[in-house]
């Protein structure tokens, strides 16, 4: 008789019988007890191996059970989006990643997802504000009262919401005790460290949440390892006008002063050739650590790299885009407007410009739900941020943002776009601006994130 053992986040087999192949691929012997051993998350591909071969087991590696229903307190009525993207994830036996744009109610699907499964549930979240605003959900439309793993709080139940970094330090103790795994933003998920809240869960049916799922090859790979193939990907423009806002993209080129284009291409031309003296091809992986070792042991590098971020600061916040900024603020005078930048320098800058508040991630929790609060309800109509309101944050819904700059990120370029196309009654379109700065290397950048179908519609 084979026995199943659930052991720090991994699975002990053990017993006198063999173990059909396609089990046994997926195990190896342990000289240290005696046992073979396999990977948490191999639990169902080697209980169905054992079945099918009609090999006698026992399992004593699952640790949760099976509930009749799972008590309703609101009724779920999905969109058909939704009720499609659920139907295309069973018919992937409950397993598979979800990709469906921001606002188009990936929350609500896992839900749906739960209440079709009513099993035992860990809901893996990158951050705190996510943390909060899952559990809230889930004590709207169920009965129960909602674990929380993170933020200052360890209460493991049924159901339990947990921010990546908490999981990753108990997965090895409760990796058995829920049999289904939900990974929002999952494409966090494939990261060294994030991977393994995966690989030590036995769950057998999981599903992956993302707006942005395109990854390199090696991640991607790691995420259909860990949550299955994209069983269901619904873009922005099948959502556009319907679930989601009409919405229009507008690229404005505008040009340093003079004094600014001297000063961006003196600096420009120290950093580029440092680059070339030192043999660094920004195209390449790594590249990035390379020219921050190249600048702290080669002659020039110190300059090198001061010219690098004054250069760059030139490009993000030349006098005329903040001149922009006051003229679309002017155009759209009343509506909810977002102002996105790539760091806080520039966040503040124009914070201070304009008198407008600003969010990073120095903002306290308490000052951020007031802005947010109040940027709701219209007491202030304009909020500024870098990258906290990329993703994580629960956005009330805007009609206006304004790219100051940004990285070449397809995948950030999308959630910001994300972010105003939540639909309202009274919204006719939603519009984001783009600013770029000519001549400079933001041209180049703007093209290499706007490589999306969102961005290339006719």
């Amino acid at each position: 008789m084979i026995t199943l053992n659930f052991h720090a986040g991994t699975l002990s087999i053990s017993g006198s019988a063999g173990l059909p192949d396609a089990a046994a691929k997926l195990a190896a012997f342990d000289e240290r007890s005696k046992t073979f051993r396999a990977r948490a998350c191999d639990y169902a591909a080697i209980v169905m191996a054992l079945i099918r071969s009609k090999t006698p087991f026992t399992d004593c590696a699952r640790n949760y059970h099976t509930a009749d229903t799972l008590p309703c307190r609101e009724k779920i009525t999905p969109r058909p989006h939704q009720q499609q993207a659920l139907d295309m994830w069973k018919r992937a036996n409950c397993r598979g990643v979800v990709s469906l744009p921001t606002g188009a109610g990936k929350t609500i699907l896992a839900m749906m997802a739960m209440e079709y499964l009513h099993r035992p549930a860990l809901i893996l979240v990158p951050t705190i504000d996510l943390l909060t605003q899952w559990c809230s959900t889930i004590e709207r439309f169920f009965n129960v009262k909602c674990g929380m793993l993170g933020g200052g709080s360890r209460d493991i139940r049924d159901i339990t919401v947990s921010t990546y970094d908490s999981a990753l330090l108990n997965i090895e103790f409760i990796g058995n005790r829920f049999a289904f795994l939900i990974a929002d933003e999952c494409h966090h998920l494939p990261s060294p460290e994030n991977r393994l809240c995966a690989a030590m869960a036995i769950a057998p049916f999981r599903l992956g949440l993302t707006a942005t799922p395109e990854l390199d090859e090696e991640y991607s790979s790691v995420l259909q390892d860990m949550m299955g193939d994209i069983c269901c990907s619904i873009g922005i423009n099948e959502l556009s006008g319907n679930v989601l806002s009409r919405y229009h993209v507008e690229q404005l080129r505008v040009q340093l002063s003079g004094e600014e284009s001297a000063a961006y291409h003196h600096h420009r031309n120290i950093y580029t050739a440092f680059l070339r003296r030192s043999g660094i091809n920004f195209s390449r992986q790594n590249a990035w650590s390379d020219f921050l070792i190249a600048c702290a042991r080669l002659p020039g590098g110190k300059d090198a790299l001061h010219s690098f971020m004054l250069q760059r600061r030139i490009a993000r916040a030349g006098k005329a885009k903040l001149e922009m900024i006051e003229s679309i603020l002017h155009r759209h005078k009343g509506e909810r407007v977002i102002i996105f930048t790539a760091d806080n320098d520039a966040a503040y800058t124009i914070g201070r410009s304009f008198t407008l508040p600003v969010l990073t991630h120095h903002t306290k929790a308490a000052e951020r739900k007031e802005f947010l609060d109040f940027f709701r309800s219209g007491k202030y109509p304009v909020l500024v941020t870098s990258k906290v309101l990329n993703e994580g944050v629960d956005v009330p819904q805007a009609s206006v943002g304004i790219v100051v700059s940004g990285s070449g990120s397809v995948r950030e370029h999308v959630q910001r776009l994300g972010r105003i196309l939540r639909h309202a009654p009274d919204k006719e379109q939603a519009v984001l601006y783009e600013l770029v700065s000519a001549n400079t290397s933001e041209e180049s950048i703007s093209e290499r994130r706007r490589e999306h179908s969102a961005y290339r519609r006719k």
